[in-house]
């Protein structure tokens, strides 16, 4: 029988180490489920794996769009479910990686198909963003659909939108179309979710922005900067500093922004992954004695 092994967890846990170990225990490849790092334009801000990484397995899902594209769950599943498809004809087991819970349910569980949402509406929630900005579309979400607002990535603008349009679109939360009946697999799915204490984690991401610093987050950002209307620029890394290049504020301040910005994330992950119920949870080392122990 096929299987794929799921290793999920915040951002700065340890997923990519991880995923690397098991998929060279393994002999076989990694599907990444990040919403950010299949965007070949980005880099530094999103925490790409490294060149040596990236050599030392092969990725799927990294570096495989551009910025101009959309890609949403639904698009995902039938891309994730095609490379499967793909490693299966090579390899018995394949190995999952990321943060975005919603991709992750996407391959395992399927995705609803959603109806159409209303183009105007879409458009005016837009413009209204660009002229009003993050404060007022996150209490207008949090006052139109209060659910979504209390798991959804509340300072990524292009979430908040899609969530916002959709609910005055359809009149129903955007959530209602992420507990579809569960689609049969024709594979094993173990699921695993790496728990690490919140001090350790939040020193990781605090660490891993001084060293994006160091790589050229700057420099990346304000080569992105004529382009940061794009909604896949509206993420956490970019818009802090597109905000210090429109002069709202100093480096510092944007960096010290990032910073917290990243720890409100990873929060909501953690969140989101144990309120699954489907995951073991573990530190990146206990999970990997398991995973190799259960192989034999």
């Amino acid at each position: 029988m096929k299987k794929i092994i799921v290793i999920a967890g915040p951002t700065a846990s340890g997923k990519t180490d991880l995923a690397i170990q098991l998929a060279q225990y393994f002999n076989t490849e990694i599907l990444s489920a990040d919403s950010r790092q299949c965007y070949q334009e980005l880099g530094v801000a999103v925490a790409k794996p490294n060149e040596a990484q990236l050599q030392s397995v092969k990725h799927h899902f990294i570096n495989s769009h551009s910025i101009y594209d959309e890609v949403s769950a639904g698009e995902y599943e039938r891309f994730g479910l095609a490379v499967l498809d793909e490693i299966f004809t090579k390899n018995d087991t394949a190995i999952l990686v990321g943060g975005t819970g919603l991709y992750i349910k996407a391959i395992c569980e399927g995705i609803d198909e959603m109806p159409a949402i209303d183009e105007t509406i879409k458009k005016e929630v837009e413009a209204d963003y660009q002229k009003n900005g993050l404060s007022w579309l996150q209490n207008e979400v949090k006052n139109t659909d209060p659910d979504f607002y209390a798991v959804g990535e509340t300072e990524n603008p292009m979430r908040l939108m899609r969530a916002l349009t959709f609910k005055l679109s359809t009149q129903k939360s955007i959530l209602a179309y992420r507990n579809s009946t569960i689609k049969k697999r024709p594979f094993e799915i173990e699921k695993y979710v790496i728990d690490i204490e919140k001090a350790a984690l939040y020193k990781n991401i605090n660490d891993r922005v001084e060293h994006m610093l160091t790589q050229g987050l700057v420099t990346e950002a304000e080569a992105l900067y004529p382009k940061k209307h794009l909604k896949n620029l509206q993420t956490v890394g970019y818009t802090e500093l597109f905000s210090y290049f429109d002069g709202n504020c100093d480096l510092p301040f944007a960096i010290d922004k990032i910073k917290q910005h990243t720890r409100n994330y990873a929060k909501r992950q953690v969140t989101w992954f144990k309120n699954q119920g489907q995951y073991t949870l573990g530190s990146a080392k206990e999970i990997a004695r398991v995973v190799m122990h259960l192989e034999g």
